[in-house]
């Protein structure tokens, strides 16, 4: 299970056990398909990816590896960067799948008018423990976490405690919905906090500041903005959500100065061409919730707007009090949605799309290196190349058919593969799932600490709430008249052979 140089000659093993992958032990994956996602997307066949420390020491095929490097079979699997998440609402995990037949309405009552005040900071903690365990689990090694829960620091102490403790890595995207960003930005304790618990330089916990813009003329929101750009910090917003955060949003940003290339717009669904052009010119980017934007109503999922005005684009989940936590989800939707829309207008021009425009390979590059580029961090992770941080992923999986045959390794990753097959994920170059299981994390206690949460918010809201904000009400529907009704009901009444009079 280990070797002193290439696999030629060398036995070939079942792979190390887990506690073989030791903390900065070389490793190698063998034999892999490998998806570089480098400048030139180069794609790698039968090559190898070794990783020292926590950086990625070489790739290509057949390579000569250190005495005593882990190696692990990765024939029949893909190699890949580990997948990037641009905005998860991490702190409402606990409460998940709650809201599946929400619309964007139901959600904003819950969690802004109603219910997000009650969560604790232990409540806080719980939901980003589980969704960060969840992120690694399905191959996402770095997720934002917007974070707007944060009523007081002592939640957001909680946030950071929670992301500190699993092996992933992360930017907290620092939030209050219960009061206005001009106020909770410009408190002593909220710089206390930035400088308690933050660093310079280190990668593996960012921080930027999450907060939305009204399209108030008196434009409030000025004064967070100036705290961000005092502490050098990015900002990431919802923008272009259908009737909540508008054009006027945008223009205000713009014209006071706010639009910057290391601002994230998050949806960017329901915008102007003006608006769009804005955001062209200032280098931002667009995190796209596919998932999120088709569901609650925050517009139709904007990539063929964004790829029309030259936009960069990430991916993201939103949270999983709706949606899944991974980016399989996300990849595959997008290309749905983006395709949908070229046909249906395609057809009502009376025209057929004979071509894609959104090929499977950007998607993948929007899930990966992306989102590496929206948070600065392309010259981190984002890439197999040597010299980057190892952010690996395996997808491997020999117990199911779906991993063969493996013709497309775009195709692959956003049609055919999921979470189940993740094999293995390294994040620093520390691996945290190898052969389908979690490494060095405790699933049960965040199970129990999710289901603590679940149980005082059931207590709090109570039984008939409860049941309510889980069940909203259904509109009443209309089926239309049928004109092809059949007037001989006798004809479908019972009888030993149903079939007989219709064939008479």
């Amino acid at each position: 299970m280990t070797t002193a140089s290439g696999p030629e000659g060398s036995e070939q093993a079942a792979g190390p056990a887990a506690a073989e992958l030791t903390p900065g032990r070389p490793l190698v994956f063998r034999n892999a398909t490998v998806l570089t996602m480098d400048d030139g997307h180069h794609v790698l066949d039968g090559a190898d990816v070794l990783v020292d420390g926590e950086r990625i020491a070489a790739v290509g095929p057949a390579l000569e590896v250190p005495a005593g490097t882990a190696e692990i079979d990765a024939s029949g699997g893909i190699v890949m960067p580990g997948m990037i998440d641009t905005h998860r609402h991490m702190w409402q995990t606990a409460m998940r799948g709650y809201g599946a037949d929400w619309t964007l309405t139901q959600y904003f009552v819950w969690y802004y008018l109603n219910w997000g005040k009650v969560f604790r900071p232990e409540d806080v903690y719980a939901g980003n423990l589980l969704s960060a365990i969840e992120s690694l689990e399905a191959g996402v090694t770095t997720t934002v976490d917007w974070s707007h829960g944060l009523q007081t620091t002592d939640h957001a102490d909680a946030a950071v405690d929670a992301l500190t403790e699993v092996p992933g890595r992360f930017v907290l995207a620092y939030g209050n919905i219960q009061q206005g960003p001009w106020e909770w930005s410009a408190t002593p304790e909220f710089r206390a906090f930035v400088s308690r618990r933050f660093t310079s330089g280190d990668d593996m916990l960012g921080l930027q500041l999450a907060f939305d813009v009204t399209g108030d003329p008196e434009f409030p929101e000025r004064a967070a903005f100036e705290v961000a750009r005092d502490l050098g910090l990015p900002v990431t917003t919802h923008a272009g959500v259908w009737q909540v955060t508008k054009d006027d949003s945008i223009r205000l940003m713009h014209e006071n100065g706010f639009m910057t290339p290391s601002t994230i717009y998050v949806h960017a669904a329901s915008l102007s061409q003006d608006s769009y052009h804005r955001i062209a010119a200032t280098g931002g980017s667009a995190s796209v919730a596919t998932e999120s934007e088709q569901s609650a109503g925050q517009g139709y999922p904007p990539t063929w707007r964004l790829r029309d005005h030259g936009i960069p684009v990430s991916l993201s989940q939103d949270t999983s009090v709706w949606w899944s936590g991974d980016l399989f989800s996300a990849m595959r939707t997008t290309l749905g949605a983006d395709r949908a829309r070229d046909h249906l207008e395609a057809h009502g021009r009376q025209e057929t799309v004979t071509h894609h425009r959104l090929r499977a390979e950007e998607v993948v590059d929007w899930a990966t290196r992306g989102g590496a580029r929206a948070l600065g961090l392309d010259s981190v992770v984002g890439s197999l190349e040597p010299g980057k941080k190892a952010d690996v992923v395996l997808i491997k999986n020999d117990a199911s058919p779906v991993m063969t045959p493996l013709l497309n390794p775009y195709g692959h990753v956003a049609f055919q593969a999921q979470r189940g097959d993740v094999h293995t994920v390294l994040v620093n170059g520390r691996v945290v799932k190898y052969d389908h299981r979690l490494v060095g994390m405790d699933v049960a206690r965040a199970r129990q600490i999710s289901q603590q949460t679940v149980d005082y918010l059931r207590d709090q809201l109570g039984p008939e709430a409860w049941n309510e904000g889980m069940h909203p009400e259904i509109p009443d529907t209309k089926t239309l008249s049928n004109p092809y009704t059949y007037s001989d009901a006798a004809q479908w009444k019972d009888s030993d052979d149903p079939g007989s009079e219709r064939r008479a």
